[in-house]
């Protein structure tokens, strides 16, 4: 069955996304098929699209690596939390060097995973994407540590919880 946005925006499934993947596994276009589908106005096709990205390797996601800027700008911008969280995971699996370091993703990131009205998943990737891009600036790691040390750890969810003390205790890479 090929891919279209109608069937995008009936796919709600774990199923359904793993399907989706494996057919743009065997087309091979993972960058083409993000630039159709990902970025959609339709919230159901989005989220969808991101969904079946999620489920590549690695290697797959190499081919995501060139629109980097792209999925920053989505998890930025998007209202829908459901694709929002998609695309931040998709950005946290790819290569984050210091010159792709944008200082309003930073800032998205340092808000969101302090948000205590945020959702967890979203906190909790915006927490490892900040980190990642604090390592490179010993100066922004020390404001990371500052915002972390300064959440009120009774207002999160375990996950957040945990992942925070991970960080301030140094045991997270």
């Amino acid at each position: 069955m090929a891919i279209t946005e109608e069937r995008l925006r009936q796919t709600f499934s774990e199923g359904g996304a793993q399907e989706i993947y494996q057919e743009v596994k065997s087309g091979g276009d993972f960058q083409g098929f993000a630039r159709q589908y990902a970025f959609s106005r339709d919230y159901r096709v989005a989220r969808s699209a991101l969904w079946g990205l999620t489920k590549a390797g690695r290697q797959e996601l190499t081919q995501l690596q060139g629109m980097l800027n792209d999925l920053i700008d989505l998890a930025m911008k998007v209202e829908n939390s459901s694709v929002r969280r998609l695309s931040l995971n998709l950005i946290e699996r790819l290569e984050m060097r210091e010159a792709d370091l944008r200082t309003d993703f930073l800032d998205f990131c340092l808000e969101h995973m302090a948000s205590a009205q945020e959702l967890p998943g979203i906190q909790t990737v915006s927490m490892k994407l900040a980190f990642r891009m604090c390592r490179f600036y010993p100066e922004l790691m020390e404001e990371l540590m500052r915002t972390l040390e300064v959440m009120e750890a009774e207002y999160y969810k375990p996950a957040v919880k945990m992942l925070r003390s991970k960080i301030l205790s140094g045991k997270f890479n």
